[in-house]
């Protein structure tokens, strides 16, 4: 595995509190970009280190820090900070896009087409980014409970789309993935769907459902996704 360096860089959005925690190969190589978006309790070590694995296998990873430090520890907590974050989502998608165009703008991520991959509630934020942001490769979107999207939303997203879920995930009913699917493809979209026989974040073995059979297929397969669109 490559040696990893991290760094904290500012994103130019939303006044002076938007940063992102950047994981790259401790290298002066040129490698794809990708920015990883957190779940509802904010960036834990769980989300860092998924940025740390992402950085070993050859990508400069932004993590932009959507609550500006906080962290929470308890479901109820969760639950009010992503429900403050939902009242202006824009406010989360702008800082989203901000660690896309830094790290895009930096000299060692090639090619400029970037990654994203988001969990729970980063998974909804990542198909809502998806429909937004032109110059994206691949995003991998885990568990995004709550995506709806419209057929004009479905026809704004241009990347492959790896779609990831548990199916005793009681928040994302099979019937809403099947719609997901065939809205998709019905648009020509490229997307993939797994379904998982497992619980709602069930990659993360402290705060979810952890479930390490789906957790050791889920993670490769992603990474093997990102690196064969981001190339």
């Amino acid at each position: 595995m490559a040696a990893v360096r991290t760094s904290k860089v500012d994103l130019h959005v939303n006044g002076h509190n938007a940063y992102a925690v950047v994981a790259q190969p401790d290298d002066d190589q040129q490698h794809p970009g990708v920015v990883l978006i957190q779940e509802w309790w904010g960036i834990e070590q769980h989300v860092l280190d998924l940025a740390n694995k992402l950085a070993e296998e050859g990508f400069v990873v932004a993590v932009p820090d959507l609550y500006h430090g906080k962290v929470a520890t308890e479901p109820n907590d969760a639950m009010r900070m992503m429900m403050l974050l939902q009242k202006n989502v824009d406010v989360a998608v702008r800082e989203i896009i901000g660690a896309l165009d830094t790290i895009k703008q930096l000299p060692n991520v090639q090619p400029k087409k970037l990654g994203l991959i988001g969990f729970c509630m980063g998974g909804l934020l990542a198909y809502t980014v998806a429909s937004r942001y032109a110059d994206l490769g691949a995003v991998a979107a885990f568990y995004g409970a709550g995506y709806d999207p419209t057929p004009d939303d479905v026809a704004k997203v241009n990347a492959p789309v790896l779609a990831i879920y548990g199916k005793r995930d009681d928040s994302i009913p099979p019937k809403q993935i099947q719609k997901i699917e065939q809205m998709y493809k019905a648009a020509g979209k490229d997307i993939t769907v797994k379904v998982y026989d497992a619980g709602h974040a069930f990659l993360n073995p402290n705060h979810g459902m952890g479930n390490k059979a789906a957790a050791d297929d889920a993670w490769p397969r992603a990474v093997a996704f990102l690196k064969e669109h981001l190339r």
